[in-house]
């Protein structure tokens, strides 16, 4: 079943009772619906985990039909979608994407990209209250893609302006549990997310990271997150490591499924259990790397890498961003010898 919606009028809600017994998982699928080689199939049995999943980088709206197919084909049981209209300011846009199964979640209203007054979000955030037919609670949950630009502070603008967002969707959605989720492009440790902390809202993932490096095995930033009020009763979360359940390569899979993990949250007594894609036990290799980003890292981290130490990872951090490792020399007291030090540590994010 596929709903579509653009901007709706917004209808007054009421609050509900117990909490759901679901899975809500967010997803950056790396430009779905170009032409791309996408392995469907792949990407559909990732999202079967879920309950209800949000997109981000839909690029058009057949995609997403073309995905729900999918999904009830390996699943055996049926899901609706609904997808925002082409945001973007350029000829580069996007639409967010929602994907649920029927038989744990229903649409129940007030589905609205917000309105940008101020015009700081080149795409603006979609939101839509929905419902658990497994205990009949309502939540709300946001949908976002913050832009990457070409430094932190590119991002910034848009990551406090998610601070008045949050104030919007509690006016939206009244007395009712609230769930930001998306590719935020800035890690949930940042002193950016100052204003957005202080309304209340907290990050479900904290540690760990969900963009594959071009290393097997090895994995940079985490970008992509749910943020929550203290209503929603989250029970786990985590970031589902596809690779090992196809299993496959980071750069077989960057660039047939995609180049972020998705990152889910357990509300009540759900629970995810994971399937291998040949329908095998999962067995957990519990083999990841999480690398040493030059532009995200905090100075504690920095200062593990090799010869660095607390004041040259303050050196790092103030003169950023980084381009490669080799550029390092630029830190005083780094030499030639010192960053191939630090470059063939392999902590390095390539």
């Amino acid at each position: 079943m596929r709903f579509l919606f653009c901007v709706l009028t917004v209808a007054m809600l009421l609050p509900s009772a117990a909490f759901a017994d679901i899975i809500i998982g967010s997803w950056n699928i790396q430009n779905l619906g170009w032409d791309n080689n996408k392995r469907y199939d792949k990407v559909a049995h990732i999202t079967s985990h879920f309950d209800i999943l949000a997109i981000q980088e839909l690029m058009n709206e057949t995609a997403l039909e073309q995905l729900e197919a999918e999904v009830e084909a390996v699943s055996g049981e049926s899901w609706s979608s609904m997808a925002s209209h082409a945001l973007g300011r350029s000829t580069y846009r996007e639409h967010y994407g929602f994907l649920w199964r029927d038989s744990a979640v229903s649409y129940d209203t007030s589905a609205v990209v917000y309105i940008d007054d101020r015009d700081v979000f080149a795409r603006e955030p979609f939101s839509a209250q929905f419902r658990s037919d497994r205990s009949g609670q309502a939540f709300a949950l946001a949908n976002v893609h913050i832009t990457y630009g070409s430094s932190i502070g590119d991002r910034l603008p848009e990551i406090q302006a998610l601070a008045s967002y949050w104030q919007w969707l509690e006016e939206v959605y009244p007395d009712t549990p609230r769930l930001l989720a998306g590719d935020f492009n800035l890690r949930p440790s940042h002193d950016g997310w100052s204003l957005l902390r202080e309304l209340g809202a907290a990050p479900a993932i904290t540690e760990g990271a969900t963009t594959l490096g071009t290393t097997n095995g090895v994995w940079a930033n985490l970008y992509d997150n749910i943020w929550h009020s203290d209503q929603a009763t989250i029970t786990a979360s985590g970031i589902l490591q596809f690779p090992d359940l196809l299993p496959s390569d980071h750069v077989t899979v960057r660039g047939s499924v995609s180049d972020h993990a998705p990152v889910w949250v357990a509300l009540g007594d759900a629970e995810l259990e994971l399937e291998a894609f040949d329908g095998s036990a999962y067995e957990a290799t519990n083999d990841a790397i999480y690398c040493i980003d030059l532009n995200e890292a905090t100075a504690d981290q920095l200062a593990e890498l090799p010869n660095v130490g607390p004041a040259r990872a303050e050196q790092i951090i103030d003169m950023r961003p980084w381009g490669n490792v080799e550029a390092l020399t630029r830190v005083s007291g780094l030499g030639t010898a010192s960053v191939q030090d630090i470059e063939e540590s392999g902590l390095v994010c390539s």
